[in-house]
């Protein structure tokens, strides 16, 4: 390969995950969980974006549960499984949780039965944390937990939305018509990225969402310092702004 070529394939590679040479990740390994119905295949473009950004191949695990449509009790009792598989295969002591939709419920079921002995950070992509309306027309014991005022979330959210000691943030958007309110994708007192205009699968697929997520994972802090330099921090809950397509339009900003 000549020199020219060489440096059109890093450039092509930096553009791809929207990074620079300079910011690198963290060596904590990721567990990534996925929402209702989905699979590890739905898991695939953030992946492999993460370890195109630098992460080794064996530190970003997807997980696929036994009944994607199952409980959140018993997923939450297979990401215990997932994240001591992990731990053990790479030696961390903790682990990134990043979880999409409904799998975000059985993050926190896990989080509040073994406390935040095993985990580091936490991301929730556009989990339904008070419900969702469409849960009515799911399936699957994962649809009766989704459903507003249901038992299980009425308990789960009696409970601190994460242990002390773990950061955490939500990510959302407005063009997703699947957790209706929107709103129920954020937690009390967490920091919240609203993404101007994924679908709710397209979360997983947007670089501006990766984005946040690498930054908060690699640097501590979902905006990052050039993100946050541009962002009003006065954003209102809930509101749009004036982005474009496929920008963030509201700045983080925590929930009360």
């Amino acid at each position: 390969m000549t020199r020219a070529g060489l440096i059109l394939g890093v450039a092509v590679c930096l553009f791809a995950v929207g990074g620079s040479a300079q910011e690198l990740p963290t060596e904590v390994p990721i567990l990534l969980i996925p929402g209702w119905f989905d699979t590890e295949r739905d898991l695939a473009a953030l992946r492999i974006r993460l370890i195109s950004a630098g992460w080794p191949t064996e530190y970003v695990e997807p997980l696929t549960f036994a009944d994607p449509t199952g409980s959140n009790v018993d997923h939450a009792a297979e990401i215990g499984a997932a994240v001591e598989l992990l731990r053990s295969r790479t030696g961390a002591p903790k682990v990134d949780l990043v979880a999409h939709s409904m799998g975000g419920l059985a993050v926190r079921q896990y989080l509040m039965d073994v406390g935040p002995r095993r985990v580091r950070k936490v991301v929730f992509v556009a989990t339904p944390h008070r419900g969702t309306y469409t849960a009515y027309v799911a399936f699957g014991e994962g649809r009766d937990e989704m459903i507003p005022g249901s038992p299980f979330l009425e308990t789960l959210n009696a409970a601190p939305a994460v242990p002390e000691g773990i950061p955490a943030i939500t990510i959302r958007s407005p063009m997703d018509t699947i957790i209706l309110p929107s709103e129920s994708a954020t937690l009390p007192g967490i920091e919240d990225h609203q993404l101007c205009c994924p679908t709710h699968a397209g979360l997983l697929r947007s670089l501006e969402v990766f984005r946040v997520i690498r930054r908060f994972l690699a640097e501590g802090s979902g905006g990052g310092p050039e993100l946050r330099g541009k962002l009003s921090a006065k954003a209102p809950v809930g509101g749009l702004g004036t982005g474009l397509p496929g920008r963030v339009t509201l700045a983080p900003h925590i929930i009360s």
